[in-house]
């Protein structure tokens, strides 16, 4: 059957898969025929991944990728991919004021600098291939102004420029770069912070589809930037936010 978004015969790396967007985006590059090698730190989440993924031939890497080392094992020991989704990261929330060193380097480590050296040490190990596709999962509070999202926002905007340079830079060697941008995601991320439920409750009734997003929702926009339905896609940053840009 004809299906553009089809990743037969591909093998996919996703960072960050043993929950939340990650983990969906994995099982559902498996139900469309990718090889997928999913990475993680919490062994235990990851093996749930693994256990929910459809077909064979999946692979398990446990890496830390805020350590330079982690990232050449794991960039050593996986085959040959056609994607790569750079989808790790941490949230953060707290006012300007009380922001310490500690917390830009724990947050830029995890979103800004953990990405950008794996994907140095996949294009210098030539692990990529020709006509391949990076992914970033970015944030729409890379272009907003939210109370308390400062270090979180600077992160992704700093992810998303790296993405530009990339797509330009990468572009004569037929290899596409394009980031994602979710609002608010149901995942664990978003419950693990300071909000109460009536705080989520009022939060998603700004939304003009009055609710948060579904990873798999997220997912679905990864896959199409992974797919050859995007082969004429680079430098994009492809937003999935329910309408709330419009305000």
């Amino acid at each position: 059957m004809y299906n553009p978004f089809s990743l037969r015969g591909k093998t996919i790396l996703i960072t960050g898969a043993s929950s939340g967007i990650g983990r969906s985006t994995a099982v559902e590059c498996s139900r469309l025929g990718a090889r997928c090698v999913i990475t993680g730190r919490n062994a235990e989440r990851l093996q749930q991944t693994m256990d929910a993924l459809v077909g064979e031939g999946h692979l398990q890497v446990i890496a830390d990728l805020a350590i330079t080392e982690e990232i050449d094992s794991l960039v050593s020991g996986i085959p040959a991919i056609d994607g790569l989704v750079n989808n790790a990261g941490v949230g953060f929330n707290k006012p300007i004021s009380f922001v310490s060193q500690s917390d830009l380097e724990r947050v830029f480590q995890a979103n800004t600098f953990a990405p950008m050296l794996l994907t140095k040490a996949i294009l210098r190990k030539k692990k990529l291939n020709k006509q391949g596709s990076i992914v970033f999962t970015s944030s729409v509070s890379a272009f907003g102004s939210n109370y308390g999202r400062s270090v979180y926002g600077a992160s992704k905007s700093a992810i998303m420029a790296y993405m530009h340079y990339c797509a330009r830079e990468l572009a004569e060697k037929q290899i596409r770069v394009n980031a994602v941008h979710p609002a608010m995601t149901e995942t664990p991320l978003i419950y693990s912070g300071t909000l109460t439920e009536e705080d989520r409750q009022k939060d998603m009734a700004q939304y003009p589809l009055k609710r948060y997003a579904k990873p798999e929702e997220i997912a679905y926009a990864i896959i199409y930037l992974l797919s050859d339905a995007a082969s004429w896609t680079t430098g994009t940053s492809l937003i999935v936010d329910g309408g709330l840009s419009l305000l």
